[in-house]
């Protein structure tokens, strides 16, 4: 891949990465709930099913998602009734001692995720059209955008989990407890319209 190809490619990653959807809400609360280290399964999860993705339009998913628009509702209506459930478990959560009895997203249940994630397809479908070539070396550069994915993708969706992390120090007080989890609930619900402008 070409120098100039590859730094568009790394840009586009981190942009597509760091920016707020409902990956980077779901860690953030991950991270506030759990810990850093109990949300690693899940930011692992994230870039395996973005791998698996690429590949899915890489192979032409990406023609079936443009001639049949119904998938594509599909697939949103799935992730926001997935965020609803997320959001009133956290907003259910009354106390730091409720959140920690139950479990964080596993490496499985985040691939699955990036299925009915409108954002991650967009993310796919695009780095494919922008960054794969017409001609030969198709398959090289399919797995550039991979590793791409990973190296980049994977750093930017940690410090959302860290940032989460981080706060959990300053939820010793019920009352405060109680605010952030309502917080959280009520961005990841907001998340759901990321879904469909």
């Amino acid at each position: 891949m070409e120098n100039s190809l590859l730094l568009g490619l790394v840009s586009y990653v981190c942009v597509m990465s760091i920016t707020p959807g409902p990956n980077n809400v779901m860690l953030m609360s991950s991270g506030l709930l759990f810990g850093f280290r109990r949300t690693c399964p899940h930011m692992l999860g994230i870039p395996l099913g973005m791998i698996a993705q690429l590949w899915l339009v890489a192979a032409g998913l990406g023609v079936l998602f443009a001639m049949e628009p119904g998938l594509q509702l599909a697939l949103k209506a799935a992730g926001s009734l997935y965020l609803l459930w997320l959001a009133a478990r956290l907003w259910r959560a009354a106390e730091m001692e409720e959140a920690r009895a139950s479990r964080p997203i596993t490496l499985l249940q985040a691939v699955a995720f990036q299925f009915v994630n409108p954002k991650a397809w967009l993310a796919a479908a695009t780095a494919i059209a922008a960054f794969t070539p017409p001609g030969g070396g198709y398959l090289s550069h399919l797995l550039v955008i991979c590793l791409v994915f990973v190296a980049v993708g994977l750093p930017c969706i940690a410090i959302w989990a860290g940032f989460g992390a981080a706060l959990k120090p300053w939820l010793r007080r019920p009352g405060v407890a109680l605010r952030i989890n309502r917080a959280m609930a009520a961005l990841t619900g907001l998340t759901i319209i990321l879904f469909w402008i």
